[in-house]
């Protein structure tokens, strides 16, 4: 399956709880911090969820 990168490029503070919590269950700690997930649906509706906070490659 195919891999997509994932960076954080804005801040989660001042956000609501669900955005934070999404993405620290993608994985990510802080910010310009990339990483590297499969390409599946669940992963693309958490990245859609907080598309305005993170760039995708």
């Amino acid at each position: 399956m195919a891999k997509i990168k994932i960076t954080q490029v804005k801040s989660v503070i001042d956000r609501p709880k669900s955005q934070k919590d999404t993405i620290k269950a993608l994985g990510i700690k802080k910010m310009h911090q990339t990483v590297e997930r499969e390409d599946t649906p669940v992963i693309r509706g958490m990245v859609n969820k907080v598309a305005h906070l993170v760039t995708v490659e």
